[in-house]
């Protein structure tokens, strides 16, 4: 079984995080409590990913936090990421899985309750559903889903769940009371003036939630 933890996914946001960058992002958003941080640039070069990712995963080393890198299995591999997500569109699951091994964990977008009746628990160790509400950090995105909706498609998941999509600290019982494992947050984090406190605002909220 592999040893990860949704409750608290940064998916960081090259713009957003600008002022502060990246790696102190990371690094604030981890010691407020973390869990999982993707590293997601959807238009830096291969090189630039792996350069990055080697510094993220030098700063989660010793942590319980867990590197995933989105949609880049070169860079992922090189990286010595702890795993990969891909979107519906970026590349089939298996083929993904055989490219990265059997040990990594691999992550899937999920946004309908169709796709969530057709993933491969042995393929797949996690689904990223959503979006929950629209989100400017990807304009591009399918129609929102509500809570109501995240209930539905976590129902039918064979493997742990994340939501995604416009989530905020307030939002943490409703994602729990869905059923999901955790939630996924960029601007929640990403660009706030003090990320570690942003962090443990809704590592507090994943808390209380669940008591």
């Amino acid at each position: 079984m592999k040893d990860f933890d949704l409750s608290l996914y940064l998916v960081l946001d090259p713009l957003l995080c600008a002022d502060l960058g990246m790696v102190e992002t990371t690094r604030a958003a981890v010691a407020g409590g973390a869990t999982i941080v993707q590293l997601r640039d959807k238009h830096a070069p291969t090189k630039t990913m792996i350069e990055t990712g080697r510094v993220l995963k030098q700063i989660l080393h010793g942590t319980n936090a867990r590197l995933i890198v989105n949609d880049n299995v070169e860079a992922a591999i090189a990286i010595g990421a702890d795993g990969l997500h891909i979107g519906q569109e970026d590349m089939n699951a298996a083929d993904a899985r055989r490219l990265i091994g059997p040990d990594m964990i691999l992550g899937l977008s999920v946004e309908t309750e169709a796709l969530a009746s057709a993933i491969d628990a042995g393929i797949v160790d996690y689904a990223g559903i959503g979006p929950v509400f629209a989100t400017p950090t990807k304009p591009d995105h399918k129609q929102p889903i509500g809570f109501d909706g995240l209930a539905r498609i976590v129902r039918l998941c064979s493997v742990p769940t994340v939501a995604i999509g416009g989530l905020k600290a307030e939002h943490t019982a409703d994602v729990l009371s869905a059923g999901a494992d955790g939630l996924a947050v960029v601007s929640a984090i990403c660009g706030q003036p003090n990320p570690q406190a942003a962090a443990a605002l809704i590592a507090k909220a994943i808390k209380e939630a669940r008591q």
